[in-house]
């Protein structure tokens, strides 16, 4: 069969379009199939239902009339009655579809610019859908792009083909690019919008540094040294953590390199960017002090479950340890997602100072003795009330110049305190409201409690209905700058997985949940085994109480040997 020119020029134009908007040749074909449907439809009316195919390997074009096989016709532009149809096709059944061919037809003025309009709709949604598909998954790649134009501080680049932007707040302060400018950035989001994908680079992003060592340093690429975490102040300074598998290879030097070349390479795409490297450390005390350099650091102190540390420097590097507008302690605290609280060794002296001030005048006060035996308390360690009264009586009476009988009257007089104490928190807890169901949760004390209560929390249900954080606190990390949130019990010396425990054995006694879902798979069935036990065991209590109770004279059996030895 012949192809005419016109069949030729038509795959010509789809396989044009195809490779110029890099889209599969069959979608062009389905558009123009559209095209021609729309086309015949405005001739042979919008009700019809016509199907148009293109032959993807001759270009001939085939118009047909689709129309279902009902019994009775109600639509004649939509239906055919099954004995027309079976003139058609003879195996026709109800529910079956039958086609006329229809004519070629002739696109005048308006059928032509309405297919065009079609074709470059269908186009333009099959080449988004293409761009979204090739940049979805290539999230943090570094990418060379030209720039197209710039508005109000916000770069358009050309991705081969594709535009993505640049915003004004994702570029390192003091750039400047003009249309026809090349750069780097990396690729940070990309979001499926109604006008078409939306690319997003960036080039302070902490991964684009990362990215940018990757490309400089083999051993990274590698994956003989990785990168543990980034912190950046764009423009400014950066720190970056990394740690080496293999321990004949320095991670440090690795990526500084022969004379700074590597590191010089990323600095100068970073604009002078100064950037401290970091050697990775398991212990968070070692990281911490590693990410505070160059400052030196005389002592650490933990707070694992806030995740909160102290530093103390010498006076000397204080202004050194914090950095110019606090950048340095931020950086490190960003680096290490720890909260760091730096003072120097006076001011850590002058704390400490102040609380023994006050361990010794709560034991003066609590305890009814004068400075002296206050402060050797205080000096031994002893931080509480509770501490003096529930510790050994050898502790307290092995401090030099105290005997067994002056260690007998202090922890006598600690106990009164506290009875008194909890006397008083015990009123204030039931004039609050708080429930008594609360005092058999393990864990919560009378203070704890009368907190609850200042904050509404009276009854199994309200603690029941807490969260975690609710209790303990949290902390929120917005750009660099930590706030931290308290929570009901946050002023108590309570532990997260703690305040956890209260929580879920508050919902157990509420019957929210089953005892059995707390426990491992181990607990649970030694609690099943438990419990079949004791059901065991009430059942031999029923069976001996029963066998005692036979064993037993009745009453009437106890009344008949009275009987008879009356009558003898």
């Amino acid at each position: 069969m012949a192809i005419s020119a016109n069949r030729l020029e038509l795959l010509q134009i789809a396989d044009a379009v195809a490779r110029e908007k890099s889209i599969d040749r069959m979608i062009v074909i389905g558009a123009m199939e559209d095209a021609i449907q729309k086309a015949a439809r405005s001739r042979y009316g919008q009700e019809t239902e016509i199907k148009a195919t293109i032959n993807p390997r001759t270009g001939e074009t085939r118009l047909e009339r689709l129309m279902e096989v009902v019994d009775e016709v109600e639509d004649y532009a939509t239906q055919i009655a099954l004995v027309d149809a079976k003139d058609k096709k003879p195996d026709a059944q109800i529910g079956d579809i039958v086609s006329d061919q229809l004519p070629p037809l002739e696109f005048g003025r308006i059928s032509a610019q309405s297919a065009k309009q079609v074709i470059v709709q269908k186009v333009r949604e099959a080449e988004r859908d293409h761009q979204y598909e090739e940049f979805k998954d290539r999230q943090f790649e570094i990418v060379n792009g030209q720039v197209k134009r710039v508005e109000y501080g916000n770069v358009t680049l050309d991705l081969s083909g594709s535009e993505a932007i640049v915003r004004r707040d994702e570029l390192i302060a003091r750039e400047a690019f003009r249309p026809g400018d090349r750069i780097r950035a990396i690729i940070y989001d990309v979001r499926r919008e109604q006008r078409g994908p939306q690319i997003f680079l960036s080039r302070t992003h902490p991964q684009f540094m990362a990215k940018l060592f990757a490309q400089e340093v083999p051993e990274i690429y590698d994956g003989i040294i990785t990168i543990k975490s980034v912190a950046r102040d764009p423009g400014s300074r950066a720190k970056i953590a990394v740690v080496s598998s293999d321990s004949s290879i320095d991670p440090v030097g690795a990526c500084v390199g022969m004379r700074g070349s590597r590191v010089q390479a990323v600095v100068n795409e970073l604009q002078g960017e100064k950037i401290d490297i970091i050697p990775w450390s398991e212990d968070p005390a070692t990281f911490i002090v590693n990410a505070l350099q160059p400052a030196e650091v005389a002592k650490v102190v933990l707070d694992e479950d806030s995740e909160r540390i102290e530093v103390v420097v010498p006076n000397d590097q204080l202004s050194l340890a914090i950095g110019r507008r606090g950048q340095n302690v931020r950086l490190a605290s960003q680096l290490t997602g720890w909260d760091i609280d730096i003072m120097t060794e006076e001011e850590e002296s002058e704390r400490r100072q102040k609380e023994f001030n006050e361990r010794a005048q709560l034991f003066m006060q609590a305890l009814d003795v004068d400075d002296i035996v206050a402060q050797l308390l205080a000096s031994e360690g002893f931080t509480s009330i509770e501490e003096v009264a529930y510790v050994d009586a050898s502790e307290v009476s092995d401090i030099e110049g105290f005997d067994e009988e002056t260690a007998q009257e202090i922890q006598r007089r600690a106990s009164e305190y506290l009875e008194a104490e909890a006397e008083k928190q015990n009123e204030e807890r039931l004039a609050l409201g708080v429930s008594d169901d609360l005092l058999e949760i393990s864990g919560l004390t009378l203070p704890m409690l009368v907190a609850l209560g200042r904050d509404d929390i009276k009854t199994i249900e309200d603690l029941a209905g807490c969260a975690t954080d609710d209790l303990v606190g949290w902390t929120e990390r917005h750009n660099g700058e930590v706030k931290r949130f308290k929570g009901t019990l946050s002023d108590f010396d309570i532990s997260r997985q703690e305040a956890e425990d209260i929580v879920m054995l508050t919902r157990v006694a509420a019957g929210w949940i089953d005892p059995s879902e707390l426990l491992s798979e181990e607990e649970a069935a030694e609690y099943e085994q438990m419990e079949a036990d004791e059901t065991d065991d009430l059942d031999l209590d029923d069976e001996a109480t029963g066998a005692i109770a036979d064993d037993q004279p009745s009453e009437e059996e106890e009344e008949a040997p009275a009987e008879e030895e009356e009558e003898a």
